[in-house]
Formats: C-alpha cells, sequence, structure tokens
C-alpha cells in the first residue's frame, strides 16, 4: 500500500513539473487561442502592373504585401483564419484569375478592384482590413491613419479606432485619428467591420526608410493585429 502510495504522489509532483515548465515557456498553452474562430480577410493594396505610390526605389506595393504577410503569419499563430487577397508580387488577377486579359489598365485595374469585392463577400469573413502606404507631393507629412467607410458596416468605426490607438501607443510615431471617408469602393462594399490602413508616407524620407525596414513592418504588424485582438475582445466579450 505505502509502496503504491509513494508511486502516485511521484507521478503527481512529475506530472506538476510538466505542466509548470510547459505554462512557464508558454502562458498560452492551456489558453484559448485569442482569436480561434475569427476570419479576416487580408489585402495587399496594389501589384502587379500598379505599383501604387512610389519614392525613389520603394513602391507601395511591395511595401504593402509585406506587412500584410506579416500581419497575416501573426494572426494565425493567434488562432485566427485568414485569407489574403494576393501573396504574391502580381495583382490579385495575376493570382486567381491569371488568364484573364484587359484592353486597357484601367480596365485591369477596376476588375481587379471587382475580384477583391469578390474574395471578401465570397468568405464571408468577421473582419476586413486592406494595408496600403500614402504619398503626396510634400514631404512634410508623415504618420499612419486608419479609415472606415462613413456608410459602412456600423463597427468600422470601433475596429478602426482600436487599429488607430495601436499603432498609436506601439509606435509613437503618430498622432493621426481614425478618419470616416466615403471615396473607398472596398469599404462601402464590404458587408462586415472593414478599414484601410494606410502606414505611412512614402513621401516622407524618414518614414519612406521605416516602411522599407523589415524590423518596422513587423512592429507595424504587430500593432495592427493587436488593434484587432482589442476590437475582437471588445466586440465578442
Amino acid at each position: 500500500m505505502k509502496r503504491w502510495l509513494a508511486l502516485i504522489v511521484i507521478l503527481l509532483v512529475c506530472l506538476a513539473v510538466v505542466v509548470y515548465e510547459t505554462s512557464a515557456s508558454d502562458r498560452k498553452f492551456f489558453l484559448p487561442e485569442p482569436l480561434g474562430g475569427v476570419k479576416i480577410v487580408v489585402d495587399a493594396g496594389h501589384g502587379g502592373v500598379d505599383g501604387g505610390a512610389s519614392s525613389q526605389a520603394v513602391i507601395e506595393s511591395k511595401i504593402t504585401l509585406a506587412i500584410a504577410k506579416k500581419v497575416e503569419h501573426q494572426l494565425k499563430r493567434m488562432g485566427a483564419e485568414v485569407i489574403m487577397t494576393r501573396s504574391t508580387d502580381g495583382d490579385v488577377l495575376d493570382e486567381h484569375k491569371p488568364s484573364e486579359e484587359f484592353a486597357t489598365l484601367r480596365e485591369r485595374k477596376k476588375q481587379d478592384i471587382f475580384l477583391r469585392e469578390e474574395i471578401v463577400k465570397s468568405n464571408q469573413p468577421d473582419i476586413f482590413i486592406t494595408i496600403h502606404a500614402n504619398a503626396i507631393p510634400e514631404d512634410k507629412w508623415r504618420g499612419a491613419q486608419v479609415f472606415y467607410h462613413q456608410t459602412g458596416h456600423p463597427n468600422s468605426e470601433m475596429l478602426a479606432k482600436s487599429v488607430q490607438d495601436s499603432i498609436k501607443n506601439t509606435l509613437q510615431n503618430t498622432d493621426r485619428e481614425a478618419l470616416a471617408i466615403k471615396q473607398i469602393y472596398l469599404l462601402k462594399k464590404a458587408d462586415v467591420p472593414a478599414v484601410l490602413i494606410e502606414t505611412g508616407f512614402l513621401s516622407n524620407n524618414e518614414e519612406r526608410d521605416l516602411l522599407a525596414d523589415e524590423k518596422y513592418q513587423e512592429k507595424m504588424a504587430s500593432a495592427i493585429v493587436n488593434g484587432i485582438e482589442n476590437y475582437v475582445n471588445i466586440e465578442f466579450e
């Protein structure tokens, strides 16, 4: 009897050590995934023949794809289901309808936007984000800013403010606020909470260098993901 008690005690001690070590190395081991069950469409703006804004050798479409991929990776680590509108340097048409041909660049860009809209609608996500970079003739303007459509999904404003606050707190290099707009087609057509994230100004020399830096891209991605997590915690609590 004493031998059985001793074996039970030893087993319990071993189990306690394993639990402690596992918990100490990964506190999330016994916790549900923070974004488990949440489906998110991530759109890297532009692509292919449509490079978007550019400054010197830095092209918007490459910056947006780099950040979008980092957002995708981080979201998946938190348990989210992620659908990318594009995952290569080409536009969305290149990736999903490579045989399509168009008479003009303008028509191709229009159909590319329609395809992004179709991807959002067909996947019925909980959240849609589209990632961009800004550029204007003057080089003094800087700072990431999040936009939502003023007549879009009612929760888009909450999502935009959550992501904007996270960017401000994480990067500490912008005082911009989330802003309602009415010009962005994809935000207007989305039937889910949707935001456009302008990650900064390529026309600003310092910010352009930051956006081209992989470590900064990772930090920007973390800020976006944390903002999404904060929104989900509020919305689904």
